[in-house]
């Protein structure tokens, strides 16, 4: 900044952050998060947005290091002016901010807790346009991170501006797009748009070190500040003030290998250098609490016997200021303080800050002081920590609860406790996606108890599962695990050895785990599940279903609530629809009265794919649509397969297409699902040597679910392709499964497939019967369609309008449009007109628009609707008016009168 207050060369900066400002004005809210390296002018460009905020209420936090062990510290920070808005929230939103903030007992859901922020800036902004500045965003705390990225990507209807400043350390001389071992980038901002600070321009820096440096400068001096500080801000001002007059006339050089962030954290070590002794131990105390309380650092002080007067000659030193809130000048200035101390005065500083900590209302502050304090392992300040740990796990701090752990891992001096502290910490660290340290921290558990070390394996599976998706052998850890238990503890050995198939279906090696899975333990007689698994992939269906299906059909089993992936890929083996229906929406049930917004989506994702097969496309929409809300907001991995379903079904074949195209640039683990979607899609557009090709792709793979739902695909194409060995060898394949499993929905298929195979009428006219009570209604569709073909093609006309209208019919209805064109093309060439089915209501609108158009049609409110998708009341008027607009309606009440 030059003297006139003026920001040199950041004038497209400017530009945007004003465009920010303008849009927040006119009720179109926005975020956006400022990176660059330390000193290149991120507060700097926070300051100005602040003053150019005219209007607006400006609400402040800044994220600190300490801080970063307290869940919701920041959110907190920020949102405690504007509490006593926190009236207007709805009860559970209310209780969630309160519980989080400390100001009521229990454990938060995140989720709830960043939309109930959401609402509560919202309310705010009802008075006047909002801003909300969050600096050091690479320091906050992982609770409060979550919930503001939450908050800024749902502002877009709201009159509220997000600033973020986050430091991104600079790339090292000659290992330019290399990594940094300190960066520290939070994978919550990194969906948000952002402005990447670059060096200033040579022109705009020479003109702002001229401006700023009075003294002599030498020209070649000059020259080397300006290449060695590439453009940043800070260097350019504070490298200068290290050298010295005489140094900057001519003896000036700046050290050539290092990060520029350590050749500036040196110059404020520089400057600490000349200051008295009382003086650095009190910089020390204050950089070792970022809070910035002063009673706290004064009593701190006083037990260290610094006199008041150090406090003046500090202030004059430019490196802190003294007010209400005590504030270095820079992030680096407080590392330089806190970094250069001697490791003792270090640990006086933290018992100092322990001693005037209290224990009541600071407890974990005060843990985490006196383990910084303490010299070699301790076991008492370990117990400490694990309360830390306890009280930040109930108040939803998992990424906190973690650090305690660590550190208390650290500080153990009992052997068995410190490995249960690493696994705890791994477990926490894990959930929260530090992936690294979780495997840091695994790596150093090579003693301990069997149970610890076959848990220790159970986290390395999970761990190589979720970052290499099985590829360093994921399953092998498991069934490692699972043998080490098998005399010991062969419950929960048998446990391991179903985690492991239920992975092996996913990433594949079933095979391999169930050949392991034969030397499990024995059961107790009721633990039948894992024996009916081995049974079913080793000996068929004829010797695993009779014990399966009772266990499936218990929809409410407590084994499916723990594995319900594992319960939606058995049911559709052995096409056991009602189980396959129920179990989805059980576990939607469980989900919604627990609050788990892990067990929610899959959940929705079971009950929709049910609902796709069901013929019920509008709820399945739905469904996804909450599900897609819900794992956005969490940022957990999106479950596609109900989309794949639905997509396959629906029959367009530019969407589904696009879609099955992304999904496999994805993620491998949907190749399986895709082929059979792949088949059913062609089928239905009637293109059929595709069809054939995509399911017999499906088939080879031997999936579970997937294998047996593609066979009658096949059997269709390959019939189609006069590949009749082919359909014939597929159908015996299918009698075994659906025998076996003796439910309508199979035997119906099965039915069906045999008459296209033999000809049979009999065939078809059993396919309709066993179909006609069950709930799959796209099946018995298709019944209805293979029978009229069939018809048709015996020269039956009369005989195949009846059926051919009825298929056609019901496709239509479900929206089912590929199968429908392939009815209707069948129909007139039976000599019948058909219509073109007209538009429906919901055509031109978005998977999110029809879940809200469907859920106002049906009398929820805005700010009901709000809650359920997690954003805001004005969001979803927003998308009102556009369904409005695509619908041709103006009000709520239409809504209730269309067939959506």
């Amino acid at each position: 900044m030059s003297p006139d207050g003026a920001l040199v060369g950041r004038h497209a900066e400017i530009r945007q952050i004003d465009a920010l400002l303008d849009a927040a004005r006119q009720g179109k809210g926005g975020a956006v998060v400022l990176r660059g390296e330390p000193g290149i002018g991120k507060s700097t460009l926070l300051g100005y947005a602040r003053q150019a905020a005219s209007g607006f209420r400006v609400m402040d936090v800044a994220g600190a290091e300490f801080e970063m062990e307290l869940p919701f510290a920041a959110l907190h920070q920020l949102c405690a002016p504007v509490l006593d808005h926190v009236t207007g929230l709805s009860a559970p939103h209310r209780k969630a901010l309160e519980i989080a903030f400390g100001l009521d007992t229990g454990t938060p859901d995140p989720l709830l807790v960043g939309i109930a922020t959401l609402g509560l800036l919202s309310e705010t902004a009802d008075e006047r346009p909002l801003l909300c500045v969050v600096d050091d965003a690479q320091w906050l705390d992982h609770a409060s991170a979550k919930a503001l990225a939450f908050v800024a990507r749902r502002v877009a209807a709201e009159p509220v501006a997000v600033l973020f400043g986050l430091r991104e350390p600079a790339p090292e001389p000659g290992r330019p797009g290399e990594p940094s071992p300190e960066q520290g980038r939070l994978a919550e901002l990194d969906r948000l748009p952002a402005i990447t600070l670059a060096g200033l321009a040579e022109a705009d820096a020479r003109a702002l070190l001229k401006a700023e440096v009075r003294a002599p400068l030498d020209e070649r001096v000059r020259d080397r500040i300006l290449a060695e500080s590439r453009g940043n801000p800070l260097a350019l001002l504070e490298l200068p003030r290290s050298a010295g007059l005489t140094g900057m006339a001519g003896g000036f050089a700046l050290p050539g290998a290092s990060p520029l962030s350590s050749r500036i954290e040196r110059s404020f070590e520089a400057r600490l250098g000349h200051l008295p002794v009382a003086v650095r131990l009190l910089l020390t105390v204050a950089a070792a609490d970022p809070v910035g309380d002063p009673q706290l650092l004064w009593k701190a002080a006083g037990s260290l016997g610094i006199e008041p007067g150090s406090a003046e000659t500090a202030a004059g030193s430019g490196l802190i200021e003294f007010g209400t809130r005590i504030r270095f000048c820079h992030p680096l200035a407080r590392a330089a303080a806190y970094n250069s101390a001697d490791p003792g005065d270090r640990r006086r500083a933290h018992q100092a800050l322990a001693a005037a900590t209290d224990p009541v209302t600071d407890p974990d502050r005060l843990a985490w002081h006196h383990a910084q304090a303490s010299v070699g392992p301790d076991e008492g300040v370990a117990a400490e920590l694990d309360g830390s740990a306890a009280r930040a796990q109930s108040r939803g701090g998992v990424a906190a609860t973690a650090a305690f752990l660590e550190r208390a891992a650290e500080l153990s001096t009992d052997p068995v406790r410190r490995v249960e502290r690493v696994l705890a910490a791994a477990q926490a660290k894990l959930e929260v996606g530090d992936y690294e340290r979780t495997g840091g921290l695994l790596s150093t558990v090579a003693t301990g108890s069997p149970h610890q070390l076959a848990r220790a394996d159970v986290l390395r599976g999970r761990l190589s599962f979720v970052r290499h998706r099985g590829a360093e052998g994921a399953h092998a850890y498991l069934l490692g695990a699972a043998r080490r238990m098998a005399e010991l503890d062969p419950a929960w050995s048998r446990a391991r050895y179903l985690d492991a198939i239920e992975m092996g279906i996913l990433i594949g090696g079933l095979d391999d785990i169930v050949a392991a899975a034969k030397d499990a333990p024995t059961g107790d007689g009721t633990d039948v599940l894992l024996d009916a698994i081995v049974s079913l992939v080793t000996e068929g269906h004829r010797a695993a279903v009779p014990v399966l299906r009772p266990l499936i059909s218990d929809v409410g089993g407590e084994q499916w609530t723990r594995r319900p992936s594992l319960a939606l890929i058995l049911a559709a083996e052995v096409w056991d629809f009602d189980s396959l229906r129920g179990i989805g929406h059980r576990i939607v049930e469980l989900g919604r009265t627990s609050g788990s917004f892990f067990t929610l989506p899959i959940g929705l994702a079971m009950a929709a794919t049910a609902g796709v097969h069901a013929g019920d496309f509008g709820a399945a929409t739905e469904m996804i649509s909450e599900g897609a809300a819900i794992v956005e907001a969490t940022g957990a991995s999106p479950l596609v397969y109900p989309s794949i379903h639905l997509a396959a079904m629906r029959g367009r074949k530019q969407e589904a297409t696009e879609l099955f195209d992304r999904v496999l640039a994805a993620s491998q683990l949907m190749t399986i699902s895709v082929h059979w979607a792949t088949a059913v899609l062609n089928n239905g557009l009637a293109d059929y040597p595709a069809a054939l090709a995509a399911a017999q792709r499906a088939v080879a793979s031997r999936d579970l679910a997937n294998a047996g739902l593609a066979l009658p695909e096949l059997i269709e194409a390959a019939m189609r392709c006069g590949e009749e060995e082919q359909a014939a060898t597929a159908l015996r394949s299918l009698t075994k499964r659906t025998q076996a499993a003796g439910t309508p929905w199979g035997l119906g298929v099965e039915a069906y497939a045999r008459g296209m195979v033999t000809g049979d009428e009999e065939s078809y006219r059993a396919a309709i019967e066993h179909l006609e009570g069950s709930l799959a209604t796209v099946a018995r569709a298709r019944a209805h369609l293979l029978y009229g073909e069939w018809l048709r093609r015996e020269g039956r006309r009369r005989e195949a309008r009846e059926r051919l209208r009825q298929s056609h019919e019901m496709f239509s209805d479900i929206g089912m449009e590929a199968f429908a064109a392939r009815a209707a093309g069948e129909l007139r060439a039976t000599g019948e007109h058909v219509r073109s089915r007209a538009n429906q209501a919901g055509d031109e609108l978005t998977v999110q628009e029809m879940h809200i158009a469907r859920l106002v049609a049906g009398g929820e409110t805005s700010r009901e609707v709000a809650a359920r998708l997690f954003i805001s009341p004005r969001t979803v008027d927003a998308h009102l008016r556009n369904i409005f607009r695509k619908l041709g309606i103006t009000s709520r009440r239409q809504l209730r009168d269309l067939d959506l």
